[in-house]
């Protein structure tokens, strides 16, 4: 019997010149056998050099956001493991690392993540970081609406609700598809995940990656967030019959 193995996805954008270090660190991992790079609409050399660094590559021709990025990535882990005889049911498939392209070198502590999913005690794990080399410039405003939804909804208090680095079972990824769209898919994953009755477990990794800045594109990236998160959690809300 073969040992349980597991896939990176990786959604990229424009992340040329931080996509080799966060590729080779991945590769490294423990348990990873495939890692699979999604460019999301790139406008430099990012796929081709994921390429190069020894990943995968799938295309967006236009920037289709995270959430879709995520999707097609999965997608292509399950064609692969049909080509290669593996498909059945969830507990026969890989699970799914899902990997920010910014970390660099830092990737490689990912590898926490992926025991308790492999070995069956959690169904997600999400990482959670240290201080961040630069401090963002942020006010905090969207993880407190996403610490707050997750907890009305669930009961589970989440300390990095925002957090994008995951590794998940495929039960669990069913469970929680079609994904929440754009910036609100972290959430989404979390509520989802959790009203399935399947177990999320934080864990300390330590990452850095770029933080958004104060400047006019940081304040942008910011209220797309918020929109997206709002809309997420209230979908769920909606279908439970809540306000």
């Amino acid at each position: 019997m073969n040992p349980v193995t597991v896939a990176a996805v990786i959604p990229a954008k424009d992340e040329a010149e931080r996509i080799a270090a966060t590729v080779r660190a991945v590769r490294g991992i423990p348990g990873v056998d495939l890692v699979v790079v999604v460019d999301d609409g790139s406008s430099d050399a990012t796929a081709e050099i994921a390429r190069e660094a020894g990943a995968e590559v799938v295309r967006h021709a236009r920037n289709l956001g995270k959430a879709a990025a995520m999707t097609t990535g999965a997608g292509y882990v399950a064609r692969r493991e049909g080509v290669e005889g593996r498909v059945g049911g969830s507990a026969d498939r890989r699970p799914l690392l899902f990997v920010d392209g910014d970390l660099e070198a830092t990737a490689a502590n990912l590898g926490v993540l992926v025991p308790p999913v492999l070995e069956g005690r959690a169904d997600m794990t999400i990482a959670t970081l240290p201080p961040q080399k630069t401090a963002g410039g942020g006010h905090g405003f969207v993880v407190r609406l996403a610490r707050k939804g997750i907890e009305d909804l669930t009961g589970f208090v989440a300390q990095q609700p925002l957090s994008g680095m995951r590794c998940i079972s495929r039960a669990a990824f069913d469970a929680a598809s079609p994904l929440a769209r754009g910036w609100g898919v972290e959430v989404g994953l979390t509520v989802d995940v959790l009203l399935a009755g399947l177990v999320v477990e934080e864990v300390p990794c330590e990452l850095h990656h770029r933080v958004s800045g104060s400047d006019w594109r940081g304040q942008v990236h910011r209220a797309k967030q918020y929109r997206d998160v709002a809309l997420a959690l209230a979908r769920r809300r909606a279908r439970r019959g809540l306000r």
